[in-house]
């Protein structure tokens, strides 16, 4: 069975990095799960990985469990694998540069300072691959990104990231089923 999408949230493994920012994108893929009743519990592709339907189109969910920067070795292995097109890829990020709470989807472009992503494009080759960006705000003044990236949301900010989460889990629901073009009308953030 050829898959519509492979979804692949990036962050961290290990419980350390649960709900910290930089884990983002697995957050989206692991609710985007829970939604299709598909468990990304397998073990394969150096990630955690379910196979379902999203939509009722048949999908790879994966959270990639090599650490941020070498996330281009678990991707590529998905697509080598499935034979899946880097087209069919849609890689779920956290964003520093977006504020908390925005979402953008585009196709292509370059890694934006992302080291996951950036680890993405260098083992494929290529960089014609969807992504779908969490914004989580910017460090404060004088807070080292590396610090921020790895702290968890305040009590303050979590609601509006579980709100994002679901926006993001609808933006992925819509993309399957009415395409980029549409999407990206109705889910990126404009202000």
């Amino acid at each position: 069975m050829s898959l519509e999408y492979i979804f692949a949230g990036l962050g961290n493994p290990g419980a350390p990095y649960v709900r910290t920012r930089h884990n983002a994108g697995a957050e989206v893929v692991g609710e985007l799960g829970s939604r299709h009743k598909i468990s990304v519990d397998r073990s394969k592709y150096h990630s955690l990985v379910g196979q379902g339907r999203v939509s009722g189109r048949p999908c790879l969910l994966a959270i990639p469990q090599t650490y941020m920067n070498l996330s281009g070795k678990a991707v590529r292995r998905m697509l080598t694998y499935t034979g899946t097109p880097p087209e069919r890829l849609v890689i779920i990020h956290d964003d520093l540069d977006r504020p908390l709470g925005r979402l953008r989807l585009r196709a292509g472009g370059c890694a934006g300072g992302h080291r996951g992503v950036a680890a993405v494009i260098a083992s494929l080759q290529r960089g014609d691959f969807l992504r779908l960006k969490i914004g989580i705000g910017r460090p404060a003044a004088g807070e080292p990104t590396e610090d921020f990236v790895l702290r968890r949301f305040t009590r303050q900010e979590r609601p509006i990231f579980l709100d994002t989460r679901e926006r993001a889990v609808r933006a992925l629901e819509s993309l399957v089923v009415d395409g980029l073009e549409k999407t990206m009308t109705l889910f990126n953030s404009s202000s």
